[in-house]
């Protein structure tokens, strides 16, 4: 399936294609360089572009730091995503799931859509709030695992709230790592 009907179908129609995923043979390497490596990008790119070209007034961040920090942000994020199904795989049969880590991947690699596609309103810093949309992704993560990890029903919430809980700690390290590298604090 090409990458604009996929995003679209997941966006849209999650139900079925979380179904369709389940059945397509693919290799988390394919996975990886035909959808994340590109789908991931396009925050980062537009964070880019809305922080050091286009700017809020005058104040705009530095080309050659906006560079390093974006390039840093893309790279954790690809690792964060196998870093994501790897718990989603080890957290498996903890919640009556399979152990499968294809599977899992699938699952970390297509539920962050929605925040992925959702990154394109940091293109404008003024429009940057709007991001919050990305946060249909936990929707998406909660009709994926059931259908890809073989959850029993009533073990899908539990399942679906302790991947939300580690995939949170582990996105808010990745976008850390990046502040505390080039000597920033993340709070004031």
């Amino acid at each position: 399936m090409d990458l604009v009907s996929r995003v679209k179908n997941i966006l849209i129609d999650p139900h079925n294609e979380w179904r369709v995923i389940d059945a397509e043979p693919d290799t988390p390497a394919n996975i990886m360089k035909t959808y994340v490596a590109i789908l991931a990008a396009v925050p980062v790119v537009c964070w880019f572009i809305g922080a050091s070209i286009i700017g809020v007034g005058p104040y705009r961040t530095g080309f050659f730091f906006g560079s390093i920090v974006a390039l840093i942000n893309y790279l954790l994020t690809l690792a964060g995503v196998y870093v994501i199904a790897f718990l989603i795989d080890a957290l498996a049969p903890t919640f009556g799931g399979a152990k499968d880590f294809t599977r899992a991947f699938k699952v970390a690699a297509y539920a962050p859509t929605a925040v992925w596609v959702a990154g394109v309103f940091s293109l404008l810093p003024v429009l940057s709030a709007l991001t919050i949309l990305g946060l249909y992704s936990l929707y998406l993560i909660y009709l994926g695992l059931p259908v890809l990890m073989r959850t029993p029903p009533e073990k899908t919430v539990g399942y679906v709230l302790a991947v939300i809980v580690c995939a949170f700690i582990v996105w808010i390290l990745i976008f850390s790592l990046p502040l505390a590298l080039l000597g920033m604090r993340l709070w004031m």
